[in-house]
């Protein structure tokens, strides 16, 4: 046995849930470009889960649950208001997902219907959890999810109080469709091997969540606005990058293990920052990210990937920086409840084998004689 560092190029399973061939990403076979600029994040929830896009009716079923399941239990509003206010946001994330399971009289029913019926409130609870963390820490009060809202509305109304701009809404909800599924990336892959065990759904989303918060995969946006925010300004841009591509330093937002021509996601949320800071009045991140892309993607031949612009689009609608993570995490437990699904319908305990490199032979000496 010979392993693969990082388990690249391995197939570790079949799923019929999203694919990345020859730089082109899918969600049960439908490009995502046409996806980013006609769907709505309910319908592609829709899709993950069923395997084909809604009709009218299975979308207000779907979005009326969504609204019916989208408040979270008294206890959980507690929990948020004795977690530490400069807690990681992806800690109590992690934390607060696992709790949920203790309300849910379905969490232990393995067949196909309860578990549906949880990925569904996963996916509600999800939006309202993040938002009442970023309100509670900051001494307010939760707001109560808005009946019939959207998953990208509620979200935004709930952090504020307020009725989010059309566009605001458009943005957040397109970001959500880009980071919905992506084939059996870490955090997936965590999710699969959890409940491969049998474990339940809870648990799958939990191991989930703690791989997505590393910054190799979900916290890389919250790493490109702080680089911005470092930088600060366009006429900067230029050294800081230099000096950084001078001395072999990673720049966050670029390149991706699966893509060798560019990020298929990426040009979306740009032309989504140019949008909002055209609204926003404010072009400077926008003005930065295309000059820090200008001088990566000229001097290394790497292109952005799906974090670099996202972090642009959160900020110009004023969602703090340490947010953007969770906000990956209520789009991506859509993919993840559809992977959990598809699992549990053909599972085989996922446990692979690892090469020995340590010594052979070692004998057994006794503690009188070490």
């Amino acid at each position: 046995m010979t392993a693969t560092k990082g388990l690249e190029g391995i197939v570790a399973a079949q799923s019929s849930i999203s694919s990345i061939i020859d730089g082109v990403l899918t969600y049960r076979g439908i490009n995502i470009d046409e996806l980013a600029e006609n769907a709505t994040y309910e319908e592609v929830a829709y899709l993950l889960w069923n395997g084909k896009l809604p009709t009218q009716a299975e979308l207000d079923q779907l979005k009326s649950e969504l609204s019916d399941n989208a408040a979270i239990p008294a206890e959980i509003i507690d929990l948020l208001k004795r977690t530490p206010k400069d807690a990681n946001s992806m800690a109590m994330l992690r934390t607060t997902v696992s709790a949920l399971a203790l309300y849910d009289a379905e969490a232990n029913e393995m067949n196909r219907e309860a578990n549906y019926r949880k990925a569904i409130r996963l996916q509600a609870k999800l939006t309202t959890i993040v938002a009442a963390f970023a309100r509670i820490r900051e001494g307010k009060e939760p707001i109560a999810p808005k009946a019939g809202a959207t998953v990208a509305e509620n979200f935004l109304y709930m952090l504020t109080g307020e009725q989010p701009d059309k566009i605001a809404i458009e943005a957040l909800d397109k970001a959500l469709v880009l980071h919905a599924d992506h084939e059996l990336n870490a955090s997936t892959f965590a999710a699969r091997v959890t409940v491969a065990t049998l474990s339940d759904i809870y648990s799958g989303v939990t191991s989930a969540i703690g791989a997505l918060k590393g910054p190799l995969h979900g916290g890389a946006n919250e790493a490109v606005m702080a680089m911005l925010e470092e930088i600060g300004s366009a006429s900067n841009v230029e050294s800081y990058i230099n000096e950084k591509l001078n001395n072999k330093e990673k720049i966050m937002g670029f390149g991706h293990r699966v893509y060798k021509n560019g990020d298929p996601r990426a040009k979306h949320l740009q032309k989504m920052s140019e949008e909002l800071g055209k609204l926003t009045g404010n072009m400077e991140w926008y003005n930065m990210s295309i000059k820090i892309e200008e001088l990566v993607t000229g001097q290394k031949g790497l292109k952005p990937n799906v974090d670099f612009y996202s972090a642009s689009v959160y900020t110009a609608l004023q969602i703090p920086r340490d947010l953007f993570t969770p906000i990956f995490a209520i789009s991506r437990v859509s993919g993840w409840t559809a992977h959990i699904l598809e699992q549990f319908e053909d599972n085989r305990l996922i446990r692979p084998r690892a090469e020995y490199t340590g010594p052979v032979n070692a004998k057994f000496i006794p503690i009188n004689d070490r």
